[in-house]
């Protein structure tokens, strides 16, 4: 068989590499590149276009390492996030405490995906775009136009206390 016609390796190598670092009592951390088209992560953890996930069985819920992609649920910050990142967007796994695993090589399979997913990500806003219209504009108000009532006044603030902050014990 013609390896073009092959299916990718890169899932049966995330799948490895993640038993083994798991194995090996490690924590094992991905690297994804969040730009692609497709990567449902928390945008505020987003560093240089990249996002390092830890995918630890205590840090993750219902992980699936898929042949399309990996997905799970995990909290950020103290707030639940269902997490996609399709296998394309994946560039590497490797253990937090020493840095064993590995990156992946691009691959024929994953350019053609990449390339598919830009185009219908693009259609998609396209169509929502001219679905819009005019009628989705609408009126903002200068700053001539806001009423001085609705901004707060020194009045409506409950008084600072003075002096050092004190606690009073209750019976």
């Amino acid at each position: 068989m013609d390896i073009e016609k092959m299916t990718p390796r890169r899932p049966y190598m995330l799948r490895a590499f993640y038993e083994w670092l798991v194995d090996n009592d490690l924590t094992p951390h991905l690297v994804v590149d969040a730009t692609m088209p497709g990567v449902r992560v928390p945008e505020e953890f987003i560093q240089d276009g990249q996002i390092i996930l830890n995918i630890a069985p205590r840090a993750v819920g219902n992980l699936e390492l898929g042949n399309e992609a990996i997905t799970f649920s995990a909290r950020f910050s103290g707030r639940p996030h269902s997490v996609i990142a399709p296998l394309y967007s994946v560039q590497a796994i490797y253990a937090r405490e020493n840095g064993a695993g590995t990156m992946f090589d691009p691959e024929e399979a994953y350019l053609d995906s990449e390339t598919k997913a830009a185009e219908t990500m693009a259609a998609e806003d396209l169509e929502n775009t001219t679905s819009m219209g005019v009628s989705g504009l609408s009126s903002v108000p200068t700053e001539a136009s806001i009423d001085v009532e609705d901004e707060a006044s020194p009045s409506d603030e409950p008084p600072k206390p003075k002096g050092r902050p004190s606690l009073r014990v209750i019976k």
